[in-house]
């Protein structure tokens, strides 16, 4: 009874001992932390996986201690063994994660000019993922490790490693090519976490990339949900690859008496009104004249993909209503031109009365000097000449 009592207060006395110092440890990191951002979210998110690895470490090895020799004590010890790990791989994966969380905060995306921040965001994005799905295989083969009847089948595993390695290749060689699709995605730079693209024709932003997949946020707020390996195999726009700033256009069709002047003076008043513009590009070109009109074409520029859309239709529109106010004369308009019949049938008997005295300018073969050297050059030994394209022979002056 005594040994029992010694056992239960070992361990008893074991878990109170860590708990004890996780929460001392606490104590004073919250302290520390008042100053520091990274102490304080320390002690915020390694405090549960702390206090359970330090308990059941302790607990452990107080019945490995204290605890003599009972029925099933090798199958208590290696269920806190197995436990221990998990909680290990808890706190690893929690200070990691912590860690990584700390950077998020530092390099914050919702501020201009986030280029940096964007491609840093997306890389710790994809290293938490890899960390978490490394951490848990680790895990588990350590925690199957613990089994001697594993250690013995691993050990015939590995000599056909070659095998299995090529046929779980096979099987899975589109899940994998998405996989390592997302790991050149994370490293090349290809696309980022907000970047704006034009995917399968529709226009959004990159919301989420994964090791699998990648989900494009549409203008509506639609989801696209595409392969990492589209992104490595197909062609796709970035628009801020290198930076937000664009440049869109707002086309107009007007008539060609139209004057385009007062025009260009009125889309450089509209962008300088209006805050949406950058100062950077502000043009007015005539870019078609067919069709009995001519395109007009604005070119504006503006610092993201949503102000350029929005200053875009704000140029359409007042290049519209200051036409219809100003110049209504420069709308589009269909010209006809009618006939009276009498008037129109007036110089056909004109031409035929006259048909019968041929201009030399229509002659090629006779009717002036050159046309009879012509005629003469191309004429056959019987007097006639041969009509171009064709062999027969036709009577001369014809």
């Amino acid at each position: 009874m005594s040994d029992v009592l010694t056992a239960v207060l070992g361990v008893a006395g074991a878990a109170v001992v860590a708990i004890v110092i996780v929460e001392a440890s606490r104590w004073v990191m919250i302290r520390i932390g008042r100053g520091s951002g990274l102490v304080a979210n320390l002690a915020k998110d390694l405090h549960k996986p702390l206090l359970v690895t330090l308990t059941l470490v302790a607990v452990q090895q107080a019945i490995r201690v204290y605890a003599g020799e009972f029925a099933g004590r090798a199958g208590v010890v290696h269920v806190l063994v197995i436990a221990c790990i998990a909680a290990s791989a808890w706190l690893v994966a929690a200070l990691l994660l912590a860690l990584e969380d700390v950077a998020l905060a530092r390099w914050r995306t919702d501020v201009p000019d986030n280029l940096r921040r964007r491609r840093i965001k997306t890389q710790v994005v994809m290293l938490r993922r890899i960390t978490v799905a490394s951490i848990v295989v680790i895990t588990v083969g350590v925690m199957l490790m613990t089994f001697p009847e594993i250690r013995a089948l691993g050990a015939s595993v590995l000599a056909s490693a070659g095998l299995l390695s090529v046929i779980a290749a096979l099987a899975a060689q589109s899940t994998l090519g998405n996989v390592f699709a997302g790991l050149q995605l994370a490293v090349s730079d290809a696309i980022r976490v907000d970047d704006v693209v034009v995917v399968e024709q529709e226009w959004g932003r990159i919301e989420e990339i994964t090791l699998t997949h990648v989900a494009v946020q549409i203008w509506d707020d639609r989801r696209l949900i595409l392969p990492t390996s589209y992104f490595t195999t197909k062609p796709f726009q970035n628009w801020t690859r290198t930076s937000s700033a664009l440049l869109g256009t707002a086309e107009v069709d007007v008539d060609w008496s139209t004057p385009i002047e007062p025009l260009r003076a009125e889309l450089r008043r509209l962008c300088e009104a209006s805050e949406l513009w950058d100062d950077r590009v502000c043009v007015l070109q005539v870019t078609e004249a067919t069709g009995g009109m001519i395109r007009l074409r604005a070119l504006v520029s503006a610092a993201d993909a949503g102000a350029l859309w929005d200053l875009r239709c704000l140029i359409r529109e007042g290049l519209v209503g200051w036409v219809w106010e100003n110049q209504r004369g420069a709308l589009p308009r269909t010209r006809t031109q009618l006939y009276d019949f009498d008037d129109e049938l007036a110089p056909m008997r004109q031409a035929r009365k006259m048909s019968a005295e041929v201009s030399e300018d229509a002659r090629v073969f006779s009717g002036g000097h050159d046309g009879e050297a012509r005629g003469a050059a191309f004429g056959a030994g019987d007097g006639h000449v041969a009509e171009p394209g064709g062999p027969h022979p036709a009577p001369a002056g014809r």
